[in-house]
């Protein structure tokens, strides 16, 4: 059987050399965006809340600022959702991933 070799890529953005998010990161700031609740969105993507609440500390540690702002609620709770930062991110690697996307389609 002849099996055909086909190029992939995974990107991930940096800052001086250390990784700020990848897909999955990009994943994440989707489903806070989406559900508004960083247990919400763990819980719609199969994570544990601890992992997700760790990954957010981590991007937060190497940028320097937030992604995510939260607001206490009463009754029914609070909400979560992404900074201009957070946005940025998740817009600026959508942006690369697409431009990798379509050179690889050249490719193939």
């Amino acid at each position: 059987m002849k099996r055909k070799l086909a190029p992939s890529f995974k990107v991930w953005l940096e800052v001086d050399g250390k990784p700020v998010v990848g897909r999955g990161g990009v994943k994440i700031l989707q489903a806070i965006e989406k559900e508004g609740s960083i247990g919400k969105a763990a819980k719609s993507l199969g994570m544990s809340y601890r992992y997700v609440w760790a990954y957010l500390h981590r991007i937060n540690k190497v940028l320097g600022v937030s992604v995510v702002e939260s607001r206490v609620g009463g009754l029914g709770g609070g909400e979560t959702k992404l900074t201009k930062t957070g946005r940025w991110l998740v817009k600026e690697y959508l942006r690369v991933e697409k431009i990798l996307e379509n050179a690889l389609k050249k490719l193939r």
